[in-house]
């Protein structure tokens, strides 16, 4: 008889019984919106992405009622980086934000979807001086990275024979590390503060509103008062010294949705900041700092926070091995090429139905030839058939915008309405989509 060597699987004890032995709990999604996951595979293919747009409408209503129940004029500006599906932004726009833009493409992208320049916050550390023209032709509010904007700001107002209104971008310490200090001017060391002088002096340009955006998946929110606090510090200086009106402060995003970050101990169930504990602390922060007759106008750009929830991932097992150490693998037909957050992200993985057999150690991985391609390292999961359906969730924020044209076509995105009608917001790429043209 031939020797076989023993291998010894590390058990998660977290999705044990109290003998040490695999349970046969299993998280099982059998529908999203009331549609069948795999009706959806069935009609659309696999791999695909789903949205709800009743989560959506849902999500979008409760953070603006916490917000406008406090505070008298409060305007959301849809961040076209989480997700800049069309459709996507439509419903956003509809519910009434702004477009918030980092990039001319995104610009480019805002504008052909009917949003007006005035209607769009032009973001980032790099703007094309052609581009940064235009948006300040076309009214929209530009929010200074560094000196250089400036410079280039002060040449376009030379050409259009115009002073032009603008905004700062400014980094703080709010107490949550790593700081975001990258982008901006900094409040802590008065860099902000000498931004708005150097703007003065040069007599080109005007200072109407102040941004910050302290980071992303924050889940303190009392950082938040820290930030509008020392923004409402800075309008109060910059007023006073240089008779300017800041008309607007911009709170950024970086509100957490219910993911599972790695690395750090998480519950079951995320605990994040509710939409009042956002509310509660930028609003009274705005009330106890403001010195001046008139509160500012409150810009928010949150987008994770109201798409990711609201986004799955359906992918099926094509196949399954097992490796030497013991654990099955199994091949999925989505990988890292659509869910690039993997890397940051344990997601949810949910089953179609309930399978027979005990929970074993698993590797999902996807269908790239690349060592990398793992979704997830170790899950616990049952023996799972060839064309099992897997809902991954929640992937609606910054997923589709980053996944990758890479071996595979990206895949086709689907929008089940607050009917519950389904359908095709973006089809499968393929030759002409990806667009090989020679040169």
């Amino acid at each position: 008889m031939k020797y076989e060597k023993p291998t010894i699987n590390k058990i998660d004890f977290a999705m044990s019984s109290k003998y040490g032995s695999p349970v046969k709990t299993q998280k099982i999604r059998t529908n999203i919106a009331g549609i069948s996951v795999n009706e959806l595979t069935k009609k659309y293919g696999s791999p695909i992405f789903v949205f709800s747009e009743q989560e959506i409408e849902d999500k979008y209503n409760t953070l603006y009622e916490a917000f406008s129940s406090r505070y008298p004029d409060v305007e959301f500006g849809w961040s076209y980086k989480t997700n800049y599906l069309n459709e996507i932004c439509k419903i956003f726009h509809r519910l009434g934000s702004c477009a918030e833009v980092v990039s001319e493409f995104e610009y480019q992208k805002a504008r052909a979807l009917g949003i007006e320049g005035k209607d769009i916050i032009f973001n980032g550390p790099y703007k094309p001086k052609k581009d940064l023209k235009i948006a300040v032709e076309e009214g929209a509010k530009i929010h200074i990275d560094h000196l250089f904007e400036i410079n280039d700001l002060e040449e376009i107002a030379d050409e259009l024979g115009r002073k032009i209104p603008v905004a700062i971008r400014v980094n703080m310490d709010t107490g949550v590390y790593p700081q975001w200090s990258r982008f901006g001017f900094n409040y802590d060391n008065g860099e902000a503060y000498e931004a708005v002088k150097r703007i003065n002096e040069g007599g080109k340009l005007y200072l109407t509103g102040l941004h910050t955006h302290i980071g992303t998946f924050m889940l303190d929110a009392n950082a938040y008062g820290v930030a509008a606090t020392k923004l409402m510090k800075l309008k109060e200086a910059v007023e006073k010294d240089f008779g300017y009106e800041i008309e607007y402060i911009d709170l950024g995003g970086g509100f957490a949705s219910k993911s599972h970050l790695k690395g750090i101990y998480q519950s079951a169930e995320v605990v994040v900041p509710t939409a009042d504990d956002y509310a509660e602390a930028i609003t009274n922060a705005i009330y106890d700092n403001n010195k001046s007759e008139k509160l500012p106008k409150l810009y928010l750009e949150t987008g994770r926070h109201l798409i990711d929830e609201a986004g799955y991932l359906l992918t099926s097992v094509w196949g399954y091995k097992r490796f030497p150490d013991g654990k099955k693998g199994y091949i999925l037909d989505a990988g890292v090429n659509v869910l690039y957050t993997s890397t940051w992200y344990n997601f949810n993985i949910e089953l179609d139905k309930r399978y027979e057999g005990d929970n074993e150690p698993s590797q999902l991985n996807g269908p790239l030839c690349m060592n990398i391609d793992i979704i997830e390292e170790n899950v616990m999961l049952p023996p799972l058939d060839r064309g099992t359906v897997l809902t991954i969730s929640p992937v609606g924020a910054y997923n589709y915008t980053q996944a990758m044209q890479f071996i595979r076509y990206k895949p086709a995105v689907v929008l089940i309405d607050k009917e519950g009608n389904d359908r095709v917001i973006k089809e499968v790429d393929d030759l002409e989509t990806v667009n090989f043209k020679e040169v």
